[in-house]
């Protein structure tokens, strides 16, 4: 699924969960995040990703890092927030100590500090290997809320039906 344009179709929209995950540049982080991401939930889930001050690539050790776990981002490009998706999507996902997004009614905002290994005096491709993993841990958790809310919103029709 690309994240280049939010979707049209309000019914389509209220049938999937869906995220926006933002980092700075919106070329490592918020990117990672959404490559991961896509490859846990496929099509389950609808993923966005952009920036507060877009670059103007991805980040060449970033997309290698998740090359590795078989995520390709390198067809990706850096875009900046849209405030209709902004208001449209379930959560928003800051990565990192200096993306921040305007709180919006309706939309939960989650921010992810997430490891920085250089501080650590570690860089490079194996600084990028931490970030994704600890990225990945997160999306896995995220994902997992996800299914757990469908499942229960399921279980809760279901219910309903039965009754």
């Amino acid at each position: 699924m690309t994240d280049s344009h939010p979707p049209t179709d309000k019914a389509a929209m209220d049938q999937l969960p869906s995220v926006l995950f933002v980092c700075v540049k919106n070329a490592g982080k918020s990117q990672m995040a959404a490559g991961l991401m896509r490859k846990i939930a496929g099509d389950t889930v609808r993923i966005y990703s952009a920036g507060t001050k877009p670059g103007d690539a991805i980040n060449d050790l970033s997309a290698e890092a998740l090359s590795e776990v078989g995520v390709d981002i390198t067809g990706e490009t850096p875009k900046p927030i849209d405030s209709q998706l902004l208001r449209d999507v379930d959560i928003v996902v800051t990565l990192g100590r200096e993306a921040h997004v305007e709180p919006t009614p309706g939309t939960r905002i989650e921010n992810w500090h997430t490891d920085e290994p250089s501080e650590r005096g570690i860089d490079g491709i194996e600084r990028m290997r931490l970030v994704r993993d600890y990225i990945a841990e997160r999306v896995t958790d995220l994902y997992a809320r996800f299914e757990a809310r469908s499942l229960v919103t399921h279980r809760t029709q279901q219910s309903r039906s039965s009754a």
